[in-house]
């Protein structure tokens, strides 16, 4: 029994997810703007993160 995904499957849903949000970002009303706001969310939640991470990665390796 296979389990695992071949990368090609992994790869066309990623292009699909692609074509999707693009006729989300392009369409009518507020929808750009709520895409444009939610890619804001995320990457400032990961950015944040991300330096905590790095922060407390580094502060194993520093002595007090």
């Amino acid at each position: 029994m296979d389990t695992t995904v071949p990368l090609n499957v992994i790869i066309d849903n990623i292009i699909e997810m692609n074509e999707h949000f693009m006729e989300v970002a392009m369409g009518d009303g507020l929808a750009p703007l709520l895409v444009l706001v939610g890619t804001l969310l995320v990457v400032f939640s990961l950015g944040v993160f991300g330096v905590l991470t790095l922060g407390a990665v580094g502060s194993l390796f520093t002595s007090n």
